[in-house]
């Protein structure tokens, strides 16, 4: 018999590995980043995004009580479409994961060089210790990581909470007028960068199959995860424009604002808190990524999507060996690459975050396609897909990357049903 994904994750280890999904290292520049761009107004979109990432959750959430599977969100567009759909989806998101994560893990090793003097070789080390630690973790099976990204979260929330509560005594009312002192149209420009503070739920649905109640505890991760991230986000907010801790950065550069902060309640030393509050929030995002990416990968090989080397599991841990030794290799040519030729991140990333909203969009769809229109997940899901499709216009030549990747996905489904015709055919 072959080995199966075991069921180990808790709703409590559930709702770490969501929080480590989503909130990645945008948390430590992007509240004084909007509020420099648009003022006390950034509060407000702060509150409608928080909003917004509810309607996806809840969508989510629907549609893991009818496909609780580990193929995630390409089940889901299987179920509502067909087979092709859920691999073209699928072809999509491989080219997501596998240079989004190494860029996360380049830009939180980034941090460092803000005590310390680093060259652009060690800080690649740095991310690549970060990637392996990760992968290694993995291979041992999920209970142990979802252990270890429990406590990692325990200690980001900790650090933030702190931060937030030794800069409460400083807030003061004058800070939030004017409200608008660029207009509506800076507060709406904001909305595109928060929006990618509240990406990564998706990644949660591929261990539906590895939780112990998965109808159950996968929504409650999701909803519990959302209210973490969502309140992290509005307080920091909230304490940013309230103490005017945004504008003129000065030497420390992006992460003086929440250094600022911090600082209030230990010192000189806040720098050094919050760069070692980046790598921690560094390592939870891809050790998150990682884990629901490579059960996605794992269940698109069980269908036949891909390969079905890769749908394979370990003998003793039960997890998908081969997609995490697969990544491993991917994730060392993506860092090699920018060690070799110093690709600018922000050019590398663009891709990627066009191939995430892209599978928002098919998402969405879907579940406009599998719940009534008089059920409440509908609307969530018609709002939330409207307000990605916006967001998708604006992504440039990187419109092109998803739909290339569509294009592979596609040919390669054509390609083995004409091979499999032939077989047919033959015998």
């Amino acid at each position: 018999m072959l080995p199966e994904l075991q069921r180990s994750i808790t709703w409590i280890q559930g709702t770490a590995l969501t929080i480590g999904a989503v909130l990645g290292c945008g948390i430590l520049i992007l509240p004084s980043v909007t509020a420099d761009a648009a003022g006390p107004a950034s509060l407000f979109v702060w509150v409608f995004m928080s909003f917004l990432s509810f309607l996806l959750v809840g969508t989510l959430a629907r549609l893991v009580k009818i496909a609780p599977s580990a193929g995630g969100i390409t089940a889901y567009v299987q179920l509502a479409f067909q087979k092709k759909a859920g691999a073209v989806l699928g072809w999509i998101m491989l080219g997501s994961v596998p240079i989004g994560v190494p860029v996360i893990a380049l830009t939180g090793a980034h941090y460092v060089s803000y005590v310390t003097e680093v060259s652009d070789w060690q800080i690649t080390l740095i991310a690549c210790c970060m990637l392996a630690v990760s992968i290694l973790l993995h291979m041992r099976g999920i209970q142990l990581s979802a252990n270890i990204s429990t406590l990692v979260i325990c200690v980001i929330v900790f650090l933030l909470v702190t931060s937030v509560a030794v800069s409460l005594p400083h807030v003061k009312a004058a800070e939030f007028e004017p409200f608008l002192p660029h207009g509506w149209s800076a507060a709406g420009s904001v909305s595109v960068m928060i929006f990618f503070s509240f990406v990564g739920w998706e990644m949660i649905t591929p261990l539906a199959e590895e939780f112990h109640r998965p109808e159950k505890d996968v929504p409650i991760s999701l909803f519990l995860g959302a209210a973490c991230v969502a309140g992290l986000y509005i307080m920091l907010s909230f304490v940013t424009v309230g103490t005017h801790s945004y504008g003129e950065n000065g030497e420390n550069g992006e992460i003086a604002s929440l250094a600022m902060l911090i600082s209030k309640g230990a010192g000189e030393s806040g720098v050094y808190v919050t760069v070692c509050l980046a790598l921690f929030i560094t390592f939870a995002t891809i050790h998150a990524n990682i884990a629901g990416f490579s059960r996605m990968v794992y269940a698109l090989a069980r269908e036949g999507h891909i390969p079905v080397y890769f749908g394979k599991l370990s003998e003793t841990k039960h997890t998908p060996i081969r997609v995490l030794t697969a990544l491993a290799a991917v994730f060392g040519l993506v860092l090699g690459s920018y060690g070799l030729f110093q690709i600018d991140l922000t050019t590398l990333l663009k891709g990627p975050s066009a191939a995430f909203i892209a599978s928002y969009i098919c998402t969405m769809a879907a579940a406009m396609k599998l719940l009534s229109w008089r059920d409440s997940g509908w609307w969530m899901a018609f709002g939330a897909f409207a307000a990605c499709a916006v967001i998708y216009s604006f992504s440039g030549w990187a419109l092109l990357y998803p739909a290339a990747l569509a294009a592979a996905g596609y040919l390669y489904m054509k390609t083995k049903e004409c091979r499999e015709k032939k077989l047919d055919h033959v015998s």
